[in-house]
């Protein structure tokens, strides 16, 4: 690659990396591996000084929930980028239909050539590292500008990224919602968002100018059914854990609870059983996060005042003696039952340690519920009825599922990962995440004993005998 400053203006930096992703097209396996290998080895050096810059951002979050979210999740995914590429960068042979015999058919797979990636704040280096490896592993050149609301990490995050790759490989874009929207209306090969619904919009938008294709991860409220056969302590951990890791601050934690009616007060306590027992304390844990920004921590306050003056029943189910941690935000986990259908905690994604809890009669209702509602990006559901559950999964669209726990489908590098409708459109992880970012360029190499004038024209009594036996073969 052609060392370039890596200080050019966004547009400069873009036309660099378009000339060289169009000056070298076919990227071999040893480069693509090199520059993963440098992604890695960037990783696992600086490993502790990336956790350091994440807690720096968020006031309390642990260097072991980065490691476990982030660091561990990139580690895993980049081995198997490693481990599979010679095997999915090889053209895939397909069977040619009768009537086209003796051609031959294969798909060629290339990569497109430049990838933006607008990554988001709370998981600050899986979601935005995790995309761009994949990108690097399909052949791409890759532009990555992350959160401004975690300015030590991306600070850091583009310094590293300097100092491993030219500018025309993979960049670090730092810059706020201006530099965002620039950013969104580069004519890139493909953009890749994580981040809200609303943005998504945006950027779907500004990408469309230029027919870029997208794929977006975006949220939503993702809904989950607890069935009569569950063993609610057994459930109960499992679901505080996806609900209060990161605080909440997950695209996929569970947003809501539906429960059968009368079991109301066994979820409560061992719900509250289980927030003991994963945080003893809360205000000075710090391996219980904070909410990101004074902002973000107002907007959940004020969610719960709403529910609270219209009649829910809120209920703080921190152990004794956890005072919020006001200075540091972390904020007290809390359930909230019976939320009426109006209120912004029902309507907006609620990325915080507040699960609302609904009860439900039958599982017809708990399937309209969902049903009724933008689809979601995740779906849990928790028992042991097998026909309950798969009437479940076969009677809801969702962008990904865990059946008796939470989040685990994400970890899964042979499952795509993705949104639908509302909740995003395209998919990542595995190969799912190579194809998302490769080019299947479908070619036919036509035989010299081809029979392609059979269907010539001029069309006359040849031509109906041959369409005639086609038609009975199809």
């Amino acid at each position: 690659m052609t060392q370039i400053p890596p200080t050019l203006p966004l547009r400069a930096l873009f036309d660099a990396q378009h000339h060289a992703s169009r000056a070298q097209i076919e990227v071999p396996l040893a480069l693509r591996r090199d520059r993963l290998g440098r992604l890695r080895e960037l990783i696992d050096t600086h490993a502790a000084a990336l956790a350091e810059a994440v807690q720096a951002d968020f006031g309390v979050r642990s260097p072991q929930l980065t490691e476990a979210a982030d660091l561990f999740v990139l580690r895993a995914g980049m081995a198997q980028l490693h481990k599979q590429l010679p095997r999915w960068m090889k053209p895939r042979r397909v069977a040619t239909p009768l009537y086209l015999l003796p051609a031959r058919g294969h798909i060629q797979r290339q990569p497109l050539g430049v990838v933006g990636v607008i990554g988001p704040w709370n998981y600050p280096l899986q979601l935005t590292f995790g995309p761009a490896a994949a990108a690097l592993a399909a052949g791409n050149l890759v532009m990555l500008k992350p959160s401004e609301l975690t300015p030590h990490t991306s600070a850091l995050m583009a310094t590293l990224v300097r100092q491993a790759f030219s500018a025309d490989e993979f960049s670090v874009v730092l810059g706020g919602a201006d530099v965002a929207q620039e950013f969104s209306q580069l004519p890139f090969d493909h953009l890749f968002f994580t981040g809200s619904t609303t943005v998504g919009r945006q950027v779907a938008a500004a990408a469309a100018a230029n027919l870029t294709p997208t794929t977006l991860e975006l949220g939503g409220k993702s809904p989950c059914v607890i069935d009569a056969s569950c063993d609610l302590d057994a459930a109960a951990i499992k679901i505080a854990h996806g609900k209060l890791l990161n605080a909440g601050q997950t695209c996929i934690a569970p947003d809501y609870v539906l429960l059968p009616r009368g079991q109301e007060a066994a979820f409560e306590r061992a719900y509250t059983a289980a927030v003991a027992r994963l945080f003893p304390t809360i205000a000075g844990n710090p391996d219980y996060a904070a909410i990101v920004s004074d902002r973000h921590h107002a907007r959940l306050t004020a969610l719960l005042n709403e529910a609270q003056a219209r009649g829910a029943r809120v209920v703080d189910v921190a152990p004794p003696g956890s005072a919020p941690g006001a200075t540091a935000r972390q904020m007290n986990p809390t359930l909230v039952f019976d939320p009426a259908p109006g209120l912004r905690l029902m309507n907006e994604e609620i990325f915080g340690p507040v699960l609302p809890v609904l009860p439900y009669d039958t599982l017809d209702e708990a399937i309209g519920f969902i049903n009724r509602r933008p689809r979601p990006l995740a779906l849990y559901w928790f028992g042991t009825d097998r026909a309950a559950c798969e009437r479940l999964l076969g009677h809801t669209v969702s962008g990904g599922v865990t059946v008796n726990d939470t989040l685990m489908h994400v970890a899964h590098e042979g499952l795509p990962f993705g949104g639908v409708g509302e909740s995003g459109w395209g998919s990542y992880h595995g190969e799912a995440g190579f194809l998302r970012f490769t080019q299947q360029k479908p070619v036919l190499v036509q035989s010299r004993w081809a029979m392609g004038q059979l269907f010539y024209p001029p069309y006359g009594p040849r031509f109906a005998r041959v369409m005639g036996l086609l038609r009975r073969w199809l």
